[in-house]
């Protein structure tokens, strides 16, 4: 696959991605465009934004509040099972790159245990749809890494692949509550609603207002507004969300999955296709509904209580319960009922009823979840094994009369 090439700064959060020519799906635009955004977002579709440089979300200390989230309450043993070659997975060869050091890990058909966690607690485990690396957190806020690092997705300083858990020393004097991985990047949140960020960098996903192959160690985003509560890692973007409930975006925006009524899809010099990416957490100003008959009107006064990214589209849920999405549409993973992209959030009509609000959502690769307050679970988009679409959230049958409480998606 031939080289992206990197062209100059564009402004705020924003810089070129110049890509080979080629063919490129043909998508459907949403008519997000019909509604005037341009005063809360300056950005519009086909054409490089206007920004006067990169100024990160700044907030007073006098006016920042002081938080300090908690861990995790659950604590036990990792048990692991299933495929361990971490270069081949998700691939259909291995790179050349590796092939000389290719690792024939075995699959493993039954739960196993890593001898170096023995006398560790463990609180939660992370992976993500895309990735083929994953982390863990223990119970006193110490986070470990494995797998594969092509672009220093562990954390460690170095590219080396890690067969089993290792503690990220660049992060041992914070506490970590949470975390999130991507393609081939990792974000980390600290009790003080701190992001550190980590691995390839090339369309702006670590957030630190560069543009750069990889960064092998961990270092805070570009960011020192209110304190950051939640975080999500799409394919080469990602999302935090900071106390008040506004959410951020920055990476790449080909699909719109960055919220900002835009693709950042020009066409540039010698007719070659270019991105405006984002390199700074940027809010995400616009929520919308549409009626059945097209008409766009704007949500007002969404408060963000959390967020879920799948490859190309996100999912949030907010303080009233309802499920907004956006991104790429295909297979119906946006639950709109149509396949077009969406380049701002998206109001899910079937939660949005009394009573029949979401209280957990859940993005996978291509698909969706969302489990309802009373514990029903709903699906949308497809699965890679049936490969039928399903284009608005359904209920799972074969779950029926469960009370679901949490599920992970691949």
């Amino acid at each position: 696959m031939p080289r992206k090439k990197v062209t100059d700064v564009s402004g705020n959060g924003g810089m070129k991605k110049k890509r080979a020519t080629g063919k490129r799906k043909d998508r459907d635009f949403s008519s997000d465009d019909e509604f005037d955004f341009e005063q809360e977002n300056n950005k519009k579709p086909g054409r490089p934004a206007a920004k006067s440089g990169l100024q990160p979300v700044t907030v007073a200390d006098d006016v920042k509040e002081k938080i300090k989230l908690e861990l995790p309450k659950v604590k036990g043993q990792l048990l692991i099972f299933g495929a361990t070659n971490w270069d081949l997975i998700g691939r259909k060869e291995v790179p050349k790159q590796q092939a000389a050091f290719r690792n024939l890990g075995q699959n493993l058909w039954g739960p196993h245990r890593y001898g170096c966690l023995n006398d560790i607690q463990v609180s939660c485990v992370v992976s993500g749809p895309c990735a083929a690396h994953s982390l863990l957190m223990t119970t006193e806020g110490r986070l470990w890494s494995w797998g594969r690092n092509d672009k220093g997705q562990l954390g460690h300083g170095d590219t080396k692949r890690l067969e089993a858990p290792k503690v990220i020393e660049g992060l041992a004097d914070q506490v970590i509550v949470s975390a999130a991985c991507g393609r081939n990047h990792t974000l980390a949140l600290t009790d003080d609603g701190t992001v550190f960020s980590f691995g390839e960098n090339k369309l702006g996903q670590l957030g630190q207002g560069s543009q750069t192959d990889a960064v092998l160690s961990p270092a805070p985003i570009s960011y020192n507004g209110q304190p950051l509560v939640k975080l999500a890692c799409g394919a080469e973007f990602s999302m935090v969300v900071d106390c008040k409930g506004n959410l951020y975006s920055f990476g790449c925006p080909e699909y719109g999955q960055l919220g900002h009524n835009s693709d950042g899809k020009f066409i540039a010099r010698a007719q070659r296709i270019e991105f405006d990416c984002e390199l700074i957490p940027r809010r995400v100003a616009i929520f919308i509904e549409k009626s059945k008959d097209g008409q766009v009107m704007p949500v007002p006064n969404v408060v963000v209580r959390d967020v879920s990214c799948g490859s190309n589209h996100t999912l949030v849920l907010d303080s009233q319960k309802r499920v907004f999405s956006w991104g790429f549409g295909g297979y119906g993973r946006l639950g709109h009922t149509e396949q077009k992209d969406e380049m701002v959030p998206r109001l899910v009509k079937l939660f949005d009823f009394p009573g029949r609000g979401a209280a957990q959502i859940y993005a996978g690769y291509q698909c969706s979840f969302a489990i309802n307050e009373m514990g029903v679970l709903f699906f949308w988009g497809v699965t890679n094994t049936s490969r039928d679409s399903t284009m608005y959230p359904k209920a799972v049958q074969d779950l029926c009369g469960w009370k679901v409480r949490s599920l992970a998606c691949g």
